[in-house]
């Protein structure tokens, strides 16, 4: 099959894509012939180089790339979002809907000064992170834009199971969306929804960056890691596309190592 017309008339909504996973699963869908809406928050001076980028991107893959500077955190947002995309896409047309959004506080449990983690962080971060999830699919069933067949994938790391300093608040979120994940495996199955979170090892990102420790984390992966490397966002990317394919349809509620095999050291 051409990869250019293998996911025609198909759209990808993706939550946090512009930059890490999400950016690196704009490219590989649209290479394959997906249409792209993405959310992001950036600045006006930040945002105009992505904005050429996917322009750039667009015309080469001949496929529709619709770009939003929305937060994707609130009701109003969600609204802006279905309210501009209408007309532009069809309905029962979105294979994949990808939660890659990573905003979430990077704080002790215990520290001086008021600078420790509150139990408003957590709720913040889960809800970004998490629970978010639930409320775009929701959204997306009650306008009618799954594909009879889509996919719903989130994104956890390591630190969802063991210790990674002042990664507590994103922890909980990480391992909230992991339960949540089976439940909606189940519950929106009968919408013709399979829902899998990916867990990538550890990778060079800009979220990665903010937590503390991130160099020695880095260090410690790649010696521990049997390819001998980080995982890329490329990696990851490659299978959120995989996961897409008609050959994954019977793939549901499953959680996937995309790490070299990172996890079994």
């Amino acid at each position: 099959m051409d990869k250019n017309v293998q996911f025609k008339g198909l759209w990808a909504v993706i939550l946090g894509g512009s930059s890490g996973f999400g950016y690196a699963a704009v490219e590989k869908l649209t290479n394959h012939g997906m249409n792209v809406a993405l959310l992001y928050r950036e600045t006006s001076v930040t945002e105009q180089p992505l904005l050429k980028k996917l322009a750039t991107l667009a015309k080469a893959t001949q496929v529709n790339i619709l770009p939003y500077n929305i937060n994707a955190l609130d009701a109003a947002g969600r609204d802006a979002f279905i309210t501009k995309i209408k007309y532009l896409v069809d309905k029962h047309s979105v294979k994949l809907l990808l939660h890659s959004i990573a905003r979430g506080n990077l704080k002790p449990l215990v520290a001086e000064g008021g600078a420790e983690l509150s139990t408003e962080d957590i709720q913040l971060t889960s809800y970004a992170m998490a629970n978010s999830l639930l409320d775009w699919t929701r959204l997306l069933i009650k306008e009618n834009f799954f594909a009879a067949d889509s996919r719903i994938i989130g994104l956890t790391s390591e630190g969802a199971h063991k210790y990674w300093d002042s990664y507590a608040a994103i922890a909980i979120a990480k391992s909230s969306l992991e339960s949540l994940a089976k439940y909606m495996a189940v519950e929106f199955s009968p919408a013709g929804l399979k829902t899998n979170i990916i867990q990538a090892g550890v990778t060079d990102t800009p979220a990665l960056k903010m937590i503390p420790g991130s160099k020695k984390l880095i260090e410690t992966s790649i010696a521990r890691n049997p390819m001998g490397r980080l995982t890329t966002p490329k990696d990851v990317a490659n299978v959120i596309y995989l996961l897409c394919t008609d050959e994954a349809f019977w793939i549901n509620g499953s959680l996937i190592h995309v790490d070299g095999g990172e996890h079994c050291k």
